[in-house]
């Protein structure tokens, strides 16, 4: 009804109809959708790419807000991701306190910002530091998991219905608020709790757990893993029952959360993960134990339906293991978003390999100015990082909605350079392209190739605008590209200190290859607003792309010659 009211009145009468209407139909409440085999987030009816900002854990209170803010801004993102927690909003039980939701909510809009809110209730990186203390301090009342050996963890159980009960009702008081207060609907998603699962043991040994852990497993998950055997996770799963048991459970618990709470206001849900090495695992219980880890993801689909998506929390600065974890959680059955990744130069390449995922957003950690630092995993000075991720938000911003849409609609692909630099006096190019001080490199290790059908897209990186040099890579590691098709032999292109070159795919007999035309543009409320056209110097060696924003579309053509 809405769309169709959108397209056939005037703009005027539209308005004061929707003014009208209920909320829900005014205003459409954002969703995931899926379309052959590619996600969007829809926000306001269109697709939206989550250029987002998450803060420090301890940032969600009014006060800190002005230290958030000029963050958010100078990085140029377009979403806030920031915790509520469930001690902030039920001190006493049964007493909900949500003027900070409201406040934030407020300020959101004024600066024309959008919102992902992480409730950290249950679980906030294994414990239940966030819960509210009447929760925290009653052992009895919420259990805590046990190991084998009867120690108490300070991780609570999932297998205790008063703990889960508790969440819930918060969580739905929350997403009650939520719905009455967010008419405009500045939240576009939600966080179920917060890397969720259990450090020092595989799963809960209590006495509650091992009565359950002695039944057979849910011919649910035995038919949606496509097992055919059956009896207890001993029997079904061998060496894995431990971790499956314990993800099987967590994932119940926090999908029933969010089943109830979509119940109330159904806005697209996540969970976001604490990794294991997908190279070097170690053992359950040495990472997160029963969160949706890379082994775990299967389980997690089964087991929680109601989550609309599972996102990896990227803390690993080598290109190897970052972009594997990418390819881990882009799925046909889950769209990549980067719900965390490290908040210092290295991490920032990878945005260009997520958006060659159809990603959904990126999302670098720790982004305010309250004095905290995460470091190793992210920068010592969050202020010395923040240009790294403003210069690509500043190249997408202006076509982040355009971008959306192309990556739902036409395939994709992104890249990002691909060996690891430390620290700049390993000088590996000067400004006029002379010959690397840090000895010789091997061209191939800068040299990624697209496989784009038709076409062949070759990455290069360190190389200069003009000349024929071999790659040698940038100091520090900091190039990418990403290619959407657009249509038949035509594409946009867009990059930072990377150097692309089209060429046929396959061997063409009687016909020459051509770069038909390259226009440089900008997209404007959708549509695409020409500039000028490469030639000449701009295209005999390449499409280069420097470190100042450049969006080119490009037709490819081939001629008869016989």
């Amino acid at each position: 009804m809405k769309n169709l009211l959108r397209k056939t009145l005037p703009a005027a009468a539209a308005l004061m109809l929707a003014s009208h209407l209920p909320a829900a139909l005014a205003e459409p409440i954002p969703e995931l959708v899926q379309k052959d085999g590619r996600y969007a987030l829809m926000v306001d009816d269109a697709p939206y790419l989550i250029l987002g900002a998450q803060t420090n854990n301890s940032s969600n209170y009014p006060a800190v807000l002005p230290k958030v803010w000029p963050a958010v801004e100078k990085m140029q993102a377009n979403t806030l991701v920031i915790p509520v927690a469930w001690e902030q909003v039920e001190p006493s039980e049964g007493k909900f306190d949500f003027s900070f939701v409201d406040i934030l909510l407020k300020q959101a809009r004024e600066r024309d910002k959008r919102l992902v809110l992480l409730w950290f209730a249950t679980w906030k990186n294994n414990a239940p530091h966030y819960a509210p203390e009447w929760v925290k301090l009653d052992n009895q009342r919420f259990p805590r998991v046990i190991t084998a050996d009867g120690k108490t963890l300070n991780s609570l159980s999932p297998l205790f219905q008063r703990t889960l009960d508790a969440d819930k009702r918060a969580f739905v008081a929350f997403m009650q608020h939520l719905k009455k207060i967010d008419r405009q609907r500045t939240v576009i998603m939600v966080q179920v709790e917060n890397e969720v699962g259990t450090y020092g043991s595989a799963r809960d040994f209590s006495a509650t757990a091992e009565k359950a852990f002695q039944q057979p497993v849910p011919q649910q998950l035995l038919t949606d893993l496509g097992r055919k055997d059956s009896g207890s996770w001993s029997d079904v799963f061998g060496k894995d029952a431990d971790e499956t048991f314990h993800a099987w459970h967590i994932a119940r618990y926090v999908n029933e959360i969010a089943a109830a709470g979509k119940a109330v206001y159904p806005l697209p849900m996540y969970v976001n993960v604490a990794l294991r090495n997908p190279y070097h695992p170690g053992k359950a219980g040495q990472y997160s134990s029963g969160g949706a880890t890379d082994n775990m993801i299967p389980v997690w689909k089964s087991a929680a339906p109601d989550i609309d998506l599972i996102a990896p929390d990227i803390y690993f600065r080598d290109h190897k293991t970052a972009t594997r974890v990418m390819e881990l959680y882009s799925r046909s059955d889950n769209p990549l978003y980067i719900a965390e990744i490290g908040n210092d130069q290295p991490y920032a390449r990878y945005f260009f390999d997520t958006l060659g995922h159809g990603g959904l957003g990126f999302t670098p950690f720790g982004m305010d100015y309250t004095d905290y630092s995460n470091y190793p995993l992210g920068a010592k000075k969050v202020d010395d990082e923040i240009s790294h991720f403003t210069e690509l938000y500043s190249l997408f911003g202006p076509m982040a909605r355009e971008w959306a849409r192309i990556s739902f609609e036409h395939p994709v692909w992104g890249v990002s350079e691909p060996v690891d630099t430390e620290g700049s006096d390993k000088k590996l190019w000067n400004a006029e392209g002379g010959d690397s001080d840090a000895g010789e490199k091997n061209p191939a290790d800068y040299t990624q190739n697209i496989d784009l059908g038709d076409w062949n897209a070759e990455v290069t990186y360190g190389r200069p605008a003009f000349w024929i040099h071999p790659p040698k890579g940038n100091n520090p590691s900091s190039g990418g590209a990403v290619i959407a098709e657009l249509d038949k032999n035509e594409y946009l292109v867009t990059g930072l200190r990377a150097r692309v070159i089209f060429s046929p795919s396959h061997k063409l007999e009687g016909r020459q290859f051509v770069i038909d035309r390259v226009e440089e543009g900008h997209f404007d409320g959708g549509k695409w607003i020409f500039e000028r056209v490469w030639n000449g110097d701009q295209t005999d060696w390449g499409l280069n792309f420097s470190s100042n924003p450049h969006v080119l579309k490009i037709k490819l053509a081939t001629y008869k010659t016989e």
